[in-house]
């Protein structure tokens, strides 16, 4: 028997949020989703505290259909609460709302007009090292062989096309130290940051259009680090760049075009590191699935100009894009929430997209 709601989209959202799946923390919830996912039209696999459910019906072509199970740390949201069609709470939009939604399905649509993959993968709010869906993929690879693939990531409803991609860049800068009653003897490092961030504040950004849909590139500073104590002349500082890339750019590419930025404002002696990258993903709209949804629904297309896993499915020539329910900018903030009408729409395009296919 089901422990979870079925058939109310909105009741059974409310039920994910109040169970806790703080990252690193999703095993109950797993628990209790693999146990709704073990039914007769489906062959479920249990990787670590990773849900992969399948159809095996021989169609054609194959659709994954995905979320992650985790959410960043409450704040005090910890527990669903409605108001009117309004369900507040963490994780209500990013992204329990498109939890229920995959549930629902998985459980509703027995025999879809392409074989369906359901992946519901943890610990995707935090560094990309633990991200269940490489864990997945470092294990069994096959559990994520598909034709294209959708994250139910919240879009309010619109396709978000592929993704940016991000890196970061580690700049030390150089100086030597004095006493601050004697700052000519020395060099301040601290200093040097002003030209390094004029340059970065002043770029010239891309906004690049890309199978029609407008990316929008951005260079930021986002940590800075320098200084001995109050009385010397720091002889170091760092900085930490994060550049989002659009997906004309390979991650060659972007870091060269990063590297020339800051350049004029580098030494010899200073050290530039990366410490982080993922590739972006192209939108891959022309694939048969992604144009019957979006045409059979009349929806919105605008670029993900964030960051997501779609980026992985991309990165193996998966075609892959964001779609789900729930307003991306609430996300993480104590005020999220996820709307009834919000919910409905996606199921019903969905459920419309794997019981018609193409």
């Amino acid at each position: 028997m089901s422990r979870l709601p079925s058939g109310d989209l909105f009741a059974l959202t409310a039920a994910l949020v109040d169970i806790s799946s703080v990252s690193h923390s999703e095993q109950p919830l797993v628990d209790l989703l693999e146990s709704e996912l073990r039914l007769p039209h489906l062959t479920v696999d249990r990787v670590g505290d990773n849900l992969v459910a399948r159809t095996s019906l021989g169609r054609e072509r194959r659709l994954i259909l995905g979320g992650h199970t985790d959410t960043v740390p409450p704040a005090g949201n910890d527990q669903a609460s409605i108001d009117g069609d309004r369900l507040y709470g963490v994780g209500s939009a990013d992204m329990k709302g498109g939890l229920a939604v995959l549930l629902e399905l998985a459980r509703n649509v027995r025999e879809p007009a392409v074989d369906v993959t359901y992946v519901m993968y943890a610990r995707e709010e935090v560094a990309i090292a633990h991200n269940g869906l490489r864990e997945i993929v470092s294990e069994r690879p096959d559990l994520l062989e598909a034709d294209a693939a959708l994250l139910g990531e919240p879009t309010n409803g619109t396709i978000e096309a592929g993704c940016q991609g991000t890196m970061r860049l580690k700049i030390t800068l150089v100086g030597a130290r004095a006493h601050t009653a004697r700052p000519w003897m020395g060099r301040n490092a601290v200093h040097r940051l002003a030209p390094l961030l004029n340059l970065i504040d002043s770029a010239d950004l891309r906004r690049p259009v890309v199978e029609g849909c407008e990316y929008r590139e951005s260079v930021q500073a986002v940590g800075v680090n320098g200084g001995v104590a109050g009385n010397v002349v720091p002889d170091e500082a760092e900085l930490v760049v994060n550049h989002r890339f659009a997906p004309d750019r390979s991650p060659d590419e972007a870091e060269t075009y990063l590297r020339g930025l800051l350049a004029p404002a580098l030494e010899p002696d200073d050290l530039v590191e990366l410490t982080d990258m993922s590739p972006a993903a192209r939108p891959g709209l022309d694939d048969p699935l992604f144009s019957s949804l979006i045409q059979r629904n009349q929806l919105d297309v605008r670029a993900k100009l964030g960051w997501t896993d779609v980026a992985l499915f991309a990165a193996s020539g998966v075609p892959a894009s964001n779609f789900g329910p729930g307003d991306p900018t609430l996300a993480h903030t104590p005020g999220e929430y996820v709307e009834r009408a919000s919910l409905e729409s996606t199921y019903a395009a969905l459920r419309d997209l794997l019981e018609s296919g193409v």
